[in-house]
């Protein structure tokens, strides 16, 4: 039953994206408020197909703690559906993401559209500075910066790995960063598909100032998402 879930929702999940990839592209010529209302339905629909093809559902925890304005958040990965919440939470999201996504027709262009930014894993320092020069243009608007630390997928459990380029975002765009942490691994495999029924906890941990020494907040960043999600895997 938990395959036959598994495929059903892998076909609700990849088809939706799809499908309003080709539904939303008239939103490419529109003001990108509208792109971004379109791309908060497409969450809430990946998360309803979820719960009722899937048998998982998604629980929202510490929505209150986020801050106002522009800010970075740092978030636990273990499942490709890491990157849906967000949309549904969070006022006006952007991600980071690889540069060969943003070649993907269709899809590529709508990523383009909504701001997100783009990094060349393989230019190493270059591409840092690239990434924060487009991060600092983004976010002179109200827009929250969504990273993953870890770089990668990790399973549940598993020592984390966190790498120092999210300590460069967080000192030179002096932002507060919010960090997030999850289980979603326990229940979704890494492309996002069902493994297990239950419920998927997506939570927002206390906001870490700006101004913090790189050593203080690598220690203190780990330590919350790791400690929090640890927590999620009890229960």
């Amino acid at each position: 039953m938990i395959r036959l879930r598994a495929i059903l929702y892998g076909i609700w999940l990849y088809g939706l994206t799809a499908v309003l990839s080709i539904v939303f592209l008239p939103l490419l010529l529109a003001p990108r408020n509208a792109l971004r209302a379109g791309i908060r339905g497409w969450s809430w629909l990946a998360m309803f197909g979820l719960r009722w093809i899937g048998g998982v559902r998604v629980e929202l925890r510490g929505q209150h703690l986020l801050p106002t304005g522009a800010f970075l958040v740092a978030s636990k990965h273990q499942s490709m559906f890491d990157i849906v919440p967000p949309f549904a939470v969070m006022p006006d999201p952007i991600f980071v993401m690889k540069k060969e996504l943003m070649g993907i027709p269709l899809f590529g262009w709508l990523c383009r559209k909504a701001g997100m930014v783009a990094i060349d894993r393989g230019a190493a320092a270059q591409a840092m500075r690239q990434l924060i020069a487009d991060a600092r243009d983004r976010l002179s608007e109200p827009r929250q910066l969504i990273i993953f630390p870890e770089g990668t997928r990790q399973a549940p459990g598993s020592p984390p790995d966190y790498k120092p380029g999210v300590a460069g975002i967080y000192r030179d765009l002096e932002l507060p960063c919010v960090p997030v942490a999850t289980n979603s691994g326990v229940h979704l495999d890494v492309n996002g598909l069902v493994r297990k029924r239950g419920v998927v906890v997506v939570e927002v941990l206390e906001t870490i100032p700006p101004g913090l020494k790189r050593a203080d907040f690598m220690r203190l960043l780990q330590e919350r998402i790791e400690t929090a999600s640890d927590a999620l895997l009890r229960e």
